[in-house]
């Protein structure tokens, strides 16, 4: 037991510590003690580090895989979110991390952000990074026949829109399926644009009802699941509720759960596994790919993960603290 206790001892010193700072000063590293190696899944490789899938420095990707490779892997392209203004893939390992111990291959791609870019600027890199995957997952263990695709708030509604929108794919002559697509605490269904961070994302788009995923839905949209809490301030679960309504009516399969008491960034932090315990994000969206053909043989791999930290009663306080730091640093999408 000793031998699990200290490392997560460790992040939580690093957790209280950042959560006493003012919020300019450990915003960059927020996500550090989700990616400390002691809080991530073993049994897990980086096979690919900062590989370019275009010119510029915001056009790089990181690919994770199972330690233990044979026949080619189901792929997940996984795209934070961050606004569309912030992000960084390197915040993000844990994720990589975590279904890459589900047997997954994972990609992790930067873009541009506003305001150096506006719609849709940041969803033509994600598609440039998916021709990348297209061309060269194979080299990685990945099946490019077998991708999903995966977001967390507005990196869910990029991957919601590269799967709804196919021009985006054609631009770049990507034409593996998308099997499905898992979007956390994600954006479908919010003009007009009434906050800062949208505006400026989307204000100039010529076509505003056109950025939004529910008027996209048509009956050869993919199998989607929706996570949110039910308590998100940033975008109100009524907007997971509104997508997966048009969702069924258009016929797609839908998937949708909606966690307890949980906030924005709640879903995605609990995919690593020193918050796994709070809720089966992990689970259900692994469950989810599964009914699609992630794993054929039915077998998926599971690799070696931390033991959960309940003998660390004392850990709650200060997650809890930095969970509400970075809730705070968002503004709402919708009203």
């Amino acid at each position: 037991m000793s031998r699990l206790i200290s490392p997560f001892r460790r992040a939580l010193i690093l957790l209280l510590a950042l959560a006493i700072l003012p919020v300019p000063a450990f915003a960059l590293s927020v996500m550090d003690p989700f990616n400390l190696p002691a809080a991530m899944d073993a049994g897990t490789v980086k096979v690919g580090d900062g590989i370019a899938y275009a010119d510029g420095q915001r056009h790089k990707l990181d690919v994770y895989a199972p330690e233990a490779r044979g026949a080619a892997a189901p792929v997940v392209f996984f795209i934070y979110g961050g606004g569309w203004n912030r992000g960084e893939r390197s915040d993000y390992q844990f994720v990589g991390r975590a279904l890459a111990s589900r047997g997954f291959v994972v990609v992790i791609a930067d873009y541009r952000l506003v305001p150096e870019v506006q719609y849709p600027e940041f969803l033509e890199d994600s598609a440039s990074a998916l021709k990348w995957v297209q061309d060269n997952i194979a080299q990685y263990g990945g099946d490019p026949n077998r991708l999903f695709l995966a977001g967390h708030s507005a990196g869910a509604y990029n991957a919601v829109m590269l799967s709804l929108d196919p021009s985006f794919l054609r631009e770049y002559g990507v034409t593996m399926p998308i099997l499905g697509v898992a979007a956390l605490s994600g954006p479908y269904d919010f003009y007009p644009f009434e906050y800062g961070e949208v505006q400026n994302a989307f204000g100039a788009a010529p076509n505003p009802q056109g950025t939004q995923p529910i008027n996209l839905v048509t009956n050869q949209t993919p199998p989607m699941y929706l996570a949110t809490g039910t308590t998100d301030p940033i975008v109100r679960m009524q907007n997971t509720e509104r997508f997966a309504q048009k969702l069924q009516e258009s016929g797609v399969w839908v998937t949708t759960r909606y966690y307890e008491g949980f906030g924005h960034m709640e879903p995605v932090i609990a995919m690593g596994s020193l918050w796994r315990w709070r809720m089966p994000v992990l689970d259900d969206m692994v469950a989810f790919f599964q009914m699609f053909g992630a794993f054929p043989s039915g077998v998926p791999y599971v690799a070696v993960a931390p033991d959960p930290p309940e003998q660390l009663p004392e850990s709650i306080a200060p997650m809890d603290q930095i969970v509400d730091q970075l809730n705070a640093m968002f503004q709402p999408i919708e009203k």
